[in-house]
């Protein structure tokens, strides 16, 4: 057992990559679910919010994303800051953020964005560009001086984490690795160190 955070190594990785100008998103994850019958998908996302009860992302709850949380809320993201050779891999479950978290998140993003996420079918078939262009178009019509309120199919997760590993790259794959496993108690963290 250990007395360290690793909420506060988290936040010590994440500002030390919002400094290096090489990393233009430091806020970008991976995020990676799974299909009813099996299949692994990924993709990156950027992470909205964070505290220590866990990382807030928002989507589209019909995207293929959303639909496989909500058959599997078991998912992982991991952030990679090259630059730094910092990687940080986060397991968890996800659950919904209230609506109040998803209305005032989707009131805080740029116009042309709200507009983007009524006229988007995420993940479904689309005929051209061209067609979502002109779904964008016609969608921000219906909205007169930007006032919108937030699609009922947009919202957020915030991803609990279990576990969360901290890898920094050495010379020669000797990469040094810290693991933290939550306890029984759902508060405190074990700490331990995984070989390369």
């Amino acid at each position: 057992m250990t007395n360290q955070n690793p909420f506060a190594l988290f936040e010590q990785w994440f500002e030390k990559a919002k400094n290096v100008e090489e990393i233009k998103y430091a806020d970008a994850f991976n995020l990676a679910t799974v299909s009813e019958n099996g299949q692994p998908s990924n993709r990156t996302l950027l992470l909205k919010s964070w505290d220590e009860t866990g990382f807030v992302f928002y989507t589209n709850l019909a995207s293929r994303k959303g639909q496989e949380i909500s058959l599997n809320n078991k998912v992982s993201m991991c952030f990679y800051w090259g630059p730094l050779d910092l990687q940080v891999r986060i397991e968890g479950t996800c659950q919904q953020v209230d609506d109040a978290q998803a209305d005032a998140y989707f009131d805080s993003r740029p116009l042309a964005s709200r507009v983007g996420a009524w006229a988007s079918k995420q993940s479904q078939p689309l005929k051209s560009h061209a067609h979502l262009l002109k779904r964008v178009a016609k969608e921000g019509l219906k909205f007169p001086l930007g006032k919108m309120k937030r699609p009922d199919f947009w919202s957020g997760f915030k991803l609990t984490p279990h576990r969360i590993e901290f890898m920094q790259m050495k010379d020669y794959r000797l990469h040094e690795r810290r693991e933290f496993a939550r306890m029984d108690d759902g508060v405190g963290w074990v700490e331990g160190f995984l070989y390369p």
